[in-house]
């Protein structure tokens, strides 16, 4: 009799593992299925208060390790991480997911049902944020960027920040786990039942109110990508080339109605301090064009810059990117001042991947900006993702994005992560021209920042302390 259970509790522990897995490699990565996320933890927290604590860590580490394995291609074959440093990236997942359900296990087996359903999502948060207070990558992994396309979800960020997101969807499988355990007592699965209804019921009618609030204004924007030679000297044969290509689209863009032009990352490389065919192109169209540069005469070192042309000013308006990524641009110096151009509608400038990190966005919050202007430059595959973690910030913090990216995406999205315009640039020259919506408004993310976090950092002290310091109650599942 003992053998059979056994037997049938070791099936039912890898088709779990097998569900999570699938779930976890389909609902994240580069191109995920945004309800696959909701799924992940709810087969093996179903099994967790009847497996042997060792068991559950073990299927739950190979569940998120092997959904992990969805970025392997990513990561050793377009970026060329070495071998160990992937062996990380995925075992973290599956540590993480192992601690979450023993966690959750170990306060149900004390007779704990609701702090166990709140344990998943405090843990999981918790451990994101603390990442990226010290990753050089910022945000990147967070479960939340899952949901890009859930707009209405979405829009929980302008009030938690993306870890409000995490949380909830972390929340959900833990809470149907929960409420669907006949062994638990009916008051719990109840109390479990109403949390789940009302914390979606407000996500969602939250989401829906902002997603219909009307813009004040709007902006012509065009986008252009040329997709090579890849950061030519601007007094070559190769960079007067490439510079006649973007004037063209510059002509086309402007006769497209475009009043705002934006090229992607370090097009070119320069010594001067101006670009005179972009500033002349800016003064007979009338129109602000934004171009990345690799700036090498600059006093303080070369810069990963973006510099704007506008038809009053002689000069141009500069950005140096503040987060630089590792390896692949060790020759820059990061930049440590925000750009605001003169005039309206408030616009900020930033630089590819200083949008993984959500101080860009308060920052820019904090200057009122209704849209940033942001040259990027991505790896191809990871088109789709980079550009959504940008949109992120936007929706986090209030503004519309205008992201032109080389081998990458372009998009025009508004505060609200709508995304109004966008084409492909990961294998050709991109241009596209659209009008974007823009709000007057500052969210609570703006205003208070990390505060969900903090919130999460505190609850989950709190469960630690029933889970291993406070006595289990007499009923035990």
């Amino acid at each position: 009799m003992a053998s059979s259970l056994d037997s049938r509790r070791l099936v039912a522990g890898l088709c779990a593992t097998a569900l999570s897995a699938l779930a976890y490699g389909f609902g994240t990565g580069l191109d995920p299925l945004p309800w696959l996320t909701w799924l992940v933890p709810l087969p093996l927290a179903l099994l967790a208060p009847h497996l042997k604590a060792r068991w559950l860590a073990l299927a739950a580490f190979a569940a998120g390790a092997l959904g992990a394995l969805n970025q392997w291609h990513y990561l050793h074959g377009v970026i060329g991480l070495p071998a160990p440093v992937i062996a990380v990236f995925t075992a973290v997942p599956g540590v993480l997911l192992a601690l979450c359900l023993l966690l959750f296990r170990r306060l149900l087996r004390r007779g704990r049902g609701i702090a166990a359903m709140l344990a998943m999502p405090a843990l999981w948060v918790a451990v994101e944020y603390v990442n990226t207070q010290t990753s050089p990558h910022g945000t990147f992994g967070s479960l939340a960027y899952s949901q890009m396309d859930m707009l209405p979800v979405l829009q929980l960020a302008s009030v938690t920040g993306l870890w409000g997101i995490s949380f909830l969807l972390l929340l959900v499988p833990a809470g149907l786990a929960v409420a669907l355990m006949r062994r638990v007592p009916s008051p719990t699965r109840l109390a479990a039942v109403a949390i789940l209804v009302l914390s979606m019921g407000a996500t969602l009618a939250y989401g829906y109110a902002r997603l219909h609030a009307p813009a004040t204004e709007s902006v012509k924007v065009g986008l252009a990508s040329m997709e090579k030679p890849i950061r030519p000297g601007l007094s070559t044969p190769e960079g007067q080339a490439l510079l006649d290509r973007y004037l063209a689209a510059i002509d086309r863009l402007a006769a497209g109605g475009a009043t705002i032009i934006v090229t992607p990352e370090t097009n070119f490389a320069t010594g001067e301090t101006s670009v005179p065919a972009f500033a002349d192109a800016a003064r007979r169209h009338n129109v602000t064009v934004a171009a990345g540069i690799d700036a090498k005469g600059g006093a303080d070192g070369e810069r990963n810059a973006l510099w704007i042309f506008r038809p009053a000013l002689q000069s141009p308006a500069t950005y140096a990117k503040h987060h630089l990524i590792p390896g692949f641009e060790n020759q820059y110096k990061p930049g440590s001042t925000y750009t605001m151009l003169d005039g309206s509608p408030r616009i900020g400038l930033a630089v590819c991947k200083d949008m993984d990190f959500h101080d860009i966005g308060r920052a820019y919050a904090d200057r009122q900006a209704q849209l940033l202007l942001v040259p990027a430059w991505d790896f191809g595959a990871d088109g789709w993702l980079h550009g959504r973690m940008g949109i992120m910030r936007g929706v986090e913090s209030g503004f519309a994005i205008a992201r032109a990216a080389r081998a990458g995406r372009l998009t025009l999205s508004d505060d609200r992560g709508r995304v109004v315009a966008e084409a492909s640039s990961e294998q050709h020259d991109a241009e596209l021209v659209g009008e974007l919506p823009l709000h007057a408004s500052r969210t609570f993310y703006a205003q208070w920042g990390d505060w969900f976090a903090w919130a999460d950092l505190a609850l989950l002290a709190i469960l630690l302390v029933w889970a291993f310091l406070v006595p289990p109650r007499s009923t035990s599942i």
